[in-house]
C-alpha cells in the first residue's frame, strides 16, 4: 500500500502526516480521508485550483496531467514543474510527499496571509 507524507502546513496541517493511501483515489480524496481539509471549490471536477499540490517525491508515478488540468495550473498560486491539482492525481502504487502550497487562489482572493 502507497504512503503519502504530507509536509507541515500552517494551518492544514501543522505538524506534517503520513498515513497509507488508497490506490485508484485522488491524493485530494486521500487527504479528506485524513481530515486534512484541503480546498476544494470546484467539488474535485477540474474546474479551479484551490487543491493544488507540489509532489516533492513520487511525482513520476503519477499519470500524465490532462489538457485541462495543465491549462488550469497555469492559475494556480505558486506553480512549480511538480505541481498537480490534487482533485486529478491519482494514487498509484508508489509512495508521495506532498507539500500543499501556504496560499490558494481563495485564501489570496480572502484576505488572508
Amino acid at each position: 500500500m502507497p504512503q503519502i507524507i504530507v509536509l507541515p502546513h500552517v494551518e492544514l496541517c501543522p505538524d506534517g502526516a503520513a498515513f497509507e493511501a488508497t490506490a485508484g483515489l485522488s491524493i485530494c480524496e486521500n487527504l479528506l480521508e485524513q481530515d486534512i481539509d484541503i480546498d476544494h471549490a470546484c467539488d474535485r471536477v477540474c474546474a479551479c485550483t484551490t487543491c493544488h499540490v507540489i509532489v516533492r517525491e513520487g511525482y513520476t508515478s503519477l499519470p500524465a496531467a490532462e489538457d485541462q488540468e495543465e491549462d488550469l495550473l497555469d492559475k494556480a498560486w505558486g506553480l512549480e514543474p511538480n505541481s498537480r491539482l490534487s482533485c486529478q492525481a491519482i494514487v498509484q502504487q508508489a509512495d508521495l510527499v506532498v507539500e500543499i502550497p501556504r496560499y490558494s487562489i481563495n485564501m489570496a482572493k480572502e484576505g488572508k496571509g
